[in-house]
């Protein structure tokens, strides 16, 4: 399973496109992701900065908060410069620019985490 939180519905529906061979779930807003977690832990997370209400960083300081979702790979996928950043402690495995990203990034990404997640919950 994949999130992809992200509020511009075009973007989310190509992330979703790029993820074609796994199960997604869109969510608009980080709220929404946070309830639905537990019952549906991801093996990946797509996920925009900023986002109305809460926004990115906050669903990224939520998400290490709790031993379980802090082991959840997350790529951003943002319009700000963020490649100077080390996002390393809150699961960040990959950001890519909104303006420049392919979707063979984005399939790269799902291909190496949501695979390697589902190994590793099946031993």
């Amino acid at each position: 399973m994949i999130y992809i939180i992200e509020d511009d519905k075009i973007m989310a529906e190509c992330i979703a496109k790029a993820c074609k061979d796994y199960e997604t779930k869109i969510f608009s807003n980080a709220i929404e992701a946070m309830a639905n977690i537990d019952q549906n832990m991801p093996g990946l997370i797509f996920l925009d900065i900023l986002l109305s209400g809460p926004d990115g960083f906050t669903f990224l300081n939520e998400l290490a908060s709790y031993s379980d979702t802090a082991k959840i790979p997350v790529v951003i996928i943002s319009s700000l410069n963020l490649k100077d950043q080390d996002l390393s402690e809150y699961g960040v495995v990959g950001k890519l620019n909104k303006d420049t990203m392919y979707p063979k990034e984005i399939t790269a990404y799902a291909k190496r985490f949501a695979d390697q997640s589902l190994h590793s919950s099946s031993h």
